[in-house]
Formats: C-alpha cells, structure tokens, sequence
C-alpha cells in the first residue's frame, strides 16, 4: 500500500512522470524506497547485520544512501536522487520531498538522537545539508545549497549558508515549489545587495553628470582663450 503511495507522489510532484512502469524501472527515489521499506523492517526484526548489507547494495544500485534504522513516512519522494543521505536516527514525516545532494547528517559521534527530525510537507532543495538533531516543522522550505543548523518553525522558508530565515515568508498556499524556493522568496541579503546595487548605479548617474558639466566647462574656458588669441 505505501509502495503505491510512493508511486502516485511522483505522479503528483514530477510532470515528467508518464506512467507506472517508467516510474518503477527508471526512477532511483522510488527503488530506493523499495529497498528501504524492506530493511527498515529487517532492522525491526533485529536482523541488522542483513539490513545493512542490503542497504549498501541499494546505495550501489541507486547512488541514495538510507540507513534502515531512520523513520521514514508517507508518500516520501527522492527526485533524481543521487547523493542523498539519510542517517541512522533521521525522522521524516509524510508527504516529504528531497532534491539530489540532500543530507540528512549528524553532528556527534555520541550514541543517541544525532540525525534531523523533519515534518510533514517538507521540502528540501538540491544540495542542502540539514544537521543534527534539530527539527524542522511541518510545510518548511530549504534553499538549494542551504545549510541548517538549528530548528525552524512550521511554515518558514530557510535559505543560506548558514541556513536564515526568509522574513515575512510564511507558506500561504499548498502549492509545491520546485526546489523550496520561489522566485519571489524575500531573501535580506538579497535585498541589501539590490539596494547597494542601487545605490552605485546613482552615484554612477551622478558622477556623469558632473563629468559632462566638467567638459562642457573646458570646452567654454578653451573657446575663449581661442578668441583672446585671435584678437591680439
């Protein structure tokens, strides 16, 4: 049943997506699962030695690396897949994306809590890298590249390195945004640097002028010292 879940979170999130047997033979996220759905409960059974060594065949076949011990949920979706890492202790709750090159890493070599604890609804862009046993609550966003150190809040939207928080950016719609951030995303530093830009380009348009009026005057200065030439 999950397994068909799986199958229609695709549909649902990559319009590339054409049919059932594509998806199955083509799509290393979804075989990635299968995998795991099968060592997951192997760990369960205390058969951890074999878990294991399933997994690492399924890292090989799918380049996804996902320990069995992590908690996975519902409709859980890998697009493209190949780098993404999932730690032992990760939890992630149902209707979760991740994009290539996502981390889900620790931070300790102590035993214990140590992987991320994600939400529903999350979605984390390519490349990110979420540490620690912090927690992401539900419907939160990653930037592509972002690194998050620290737990945010339902609804928010994390860019950055280290991860920030977007200011007045909370979720207002249940529309899905192709690698978590939108094109219109309020991003500070972006902001700071637009007004920066601004700021030169207006300096840049003062300095013109003040350059034509410099000319303008030499070239005055230079007619009259012609005439006085002349006339003597």
């Amino acid at each position: 049943m999950r397994f068909i879940e799986d199958i229609q979170s695709v549909f649902d999130r990559d319009p590339a997506a054409r049919n059932t047997f594509e998806i199955i033979t083509c799509y290393s996220g979804v075989q990635a699962m299968l995998f795991y759905r099968l060592t997951h409960r192997l760990w369960l059974l205390k058969l951890k030695w074999l878990a294991r060594f399933i997994a690492m065949l399924a890292r090989w076949f799918t380049g996804i690396e996902i320990h069995p011990g992590a908690t996975i949920g519902r409709r859980f979706f890998i697009d493209h897949g190949m780098g993404v890492v999932i730690g032992e202790t990760a939890e992630i709750g149902d209707d979760v994306t991740l994009y290539h090159g996502v981390t889900l890493g620790g931070t300790t070599w102590q035993k214990g809590k140590r992987h991320p604890t994600l939400g529903n609804n999350v979605v984390i862009g390519a490349g990110a890298k979420i540490l620690g046993p912090i927690t992401l609550a539900d419907n939160v966003r990653v930037g592509s590249n972002s690194v998050v150190v620290k737990s945010i809040e339902a609804d928010k939207t994390v860019v950055g390195v280290p991860g920030r928080v977007l200011k007045d950016n909370n979720i207002k719609s249940e529309t899905f945004e192709s690698y978590a951030v939108s094109s219109d995303a309020d991003d500070p530093t972006i902001k700071a640097i637009n007004s920066i830009l601004s700021h030169l380009h207006d300096m840049d348009s003062q300095l013109h002028k003040v350059s034509k009026e410099l000319n303008l005057t030499e070239k005055k200065d230079s007619s009259v010292n012609d005439l006085e030439i002349e006339s003597k």
